[in-house]
């Protein structure tokens, strides 16, 4: 690709069985949901590519990786002296079954619909994501104490009650009683999260695609703290904390910012080309770089309201959504992890990947009509966020199960009324108010004959 036609991308690909990407201009169907309907949704968008393949980048190389596996085993079992140590032991074994398994994954499971930087990438978060779900069905089988023991494997300073940040208290923007710093309220909210939410929403734009989504989506969970505040205290926060520096400042401007990256990729131009073609080794450096950005970029025009069908699953994608979002909170709260440590982090990154995977297999599963499956990636991470609120609601019942407020059950009452009202209206009875009318017109002109 030349070095005017670069985009940072996670996007999509058509390959054969055995993982060797294929011309866009003859794409071979591995199912029914990652080849032809890419290329018609993708036809009127510039695209070219002079692509010579490389086999040995390409292939899955399944021998060769049975070679390596037998022999790390072999040296492990003949020159390594075992160790005494009881818990070391334990936890190179589960280390090394964990580690079979997702090199197993990686060779043998089918592509997904990304091909960026290479679709063993996208096999592995797949894999990783079976393994994540497995560990959390584990936790669930525990006891509270236990699972928290358990998380000192990965850091013996875990498992110990950590204090909760009160976010609201004094909730004046100008507080006149601080000679020395009467802005003190609002330096004290300005911590290390106010960047995590600008480029957290910035690569979720990246993910979801769609102003209306994202915008939705961020009111609401603004909204799910407000409603949560008396079960968590961490989300208690002052007023112009949720609507100006969440809402619309962190929030907004990173939606802003990833619709115009969106923009960007979607409207430029794509021209691939193969590494060993290019001349240079400046030209190859460069190509090796553009191997980290997009193949080419599809759209998701969601448009929820075209049938009933997606206006449900929509809703659906909402609240799964938000649910993996308070989940955050939830699980650091009963399993004692503090919000920087690196298991925080590390979830919430590796939620971007199979985000990504994940919905674009459902934007694929509602608009493509030969999708009748649904996707490897949105089942698993469906299944992970469910776990994790079981997982909350068994450790910590009597925090989850606190009643909610009465002004409270009144607003989402009324809110649910009225969204259940509108789908009623809109999907059945403006339609049959319709075929009605169009009924009465159609017979009119025979009356007035007769």
């Amino acid at each position: 690709m030349n070095g005017n036609n670069s985009a940072i991308s996670l996007d999509e690909h058509v390959s054969n069985g055995n993982g060797i990407a294929a011309k866009s201009s003859k794409p071979m169907r591995q199912n029914s949901t990652y080849s032809d309907w890419e290329v018609e949704k993708n036809k009127n968008k510039q695209f070219h590519e002079d692509f010579t393949i490389n086999n040995f980048f390409w292939r899955t190389h399944t021998i060769t990786c049975l070679v390596v596996l037998c022999g790390t085993l072999i040296y492990v079992t003949g020159f390594e002296e075992p160790s005494a140590n009881t818990e070391f032991n334990t936890k190179r074994g589960i280390l090394a079954v964990l580690l079979v398994f997702l090199f197993y994954g990686v060779i043998y499971t089918p592509d997904g619909p990304f091909v960026r930087p290479h679709p063993a990438f996208w096999r592995f978060v797949l894999c990783l994501s079976v393994a994540y779900e497995l560990g959390l069905i584990f936790i669930l089988f525990q006891n509270v104490h236990d699972a928290r023991k358990l998380l000192r494997y990965f850091d013996p300073e875990l498992g110990r009650p950590l204090p909760e940040k009160d976010y609201g208290g004094n909730c004046l923007i100008y507080d006149p009683a601080n000679a020395t710093d009467p802005f003190h309220n609002v330096w004290d909210k300005l911590d290390g999260f106010v960047t995590v939410h600008f480029f957290g929403w910035w690569l979720k734009t990246l993910i979801l695609r769609d102003y209306w989504l994202c915008c939705v989506l961020s009111f609401m969970f603004e909204i799910l703290e407000y409603t949560l505040e008396h079960q968590l205290p961490n989300f208690s926060e002052c007023w112009w904390d949720h609507w100006i520096m969440d809402f619309l400042l962190c929030n907004g401007l990173g939606i802003v910012m990833g619709m115009k990256t969106c923009n960007y990729l979607s409207l430029k131009p794509y021209y691939w080309t193969s590494m060993w073609n290019i001349p240079g080794y400046k030209g190859k450096l460069k190509r090796f770089v553009l191997q980290f950005t997009p193949y080419r970029w599809t759209d998701f025009d969601w448009t929820p309201t075209k049938s009933f069908r997606r206006w449900v699953i929509m809703l659906m994608v909402i609240a799964m959504f938000l649910l993996a979002e308070v989940n955050t909170f939830y699980l650091k709260y009963v399993l004692w992890v503090p919000p920087p440590h690196f298991l925080c982090l590390g979830r919430l990154v590796f939620f971007l990947f199979m985000g990504a995977t994940a919905m674009r297999e459902v934007f694929q599963y509602l608009d493509d009509p030969k999708a009748n499956k649904f996707g490897r990636q949105s089942w698993v991470i469906s299944a992970i966020i469910i776990t994790e609120t079981l997982i909350s609601v068994k450790f910590d019942p009597a925090t989850v199960t606190k009643p909610l407020p009465r002004h409270v059950i009144i607003i989402w009452s009324v809110g649910f009324s009225l969204l259940s009202a509108w789908t009623v209206w809109n999907f059945f009875l403006k339609r049959f108010f319709y075929s009605l009318a169009v009924a009465k017109e159609t017979a009119s002109p025979k009356t007035k004959v007769n």
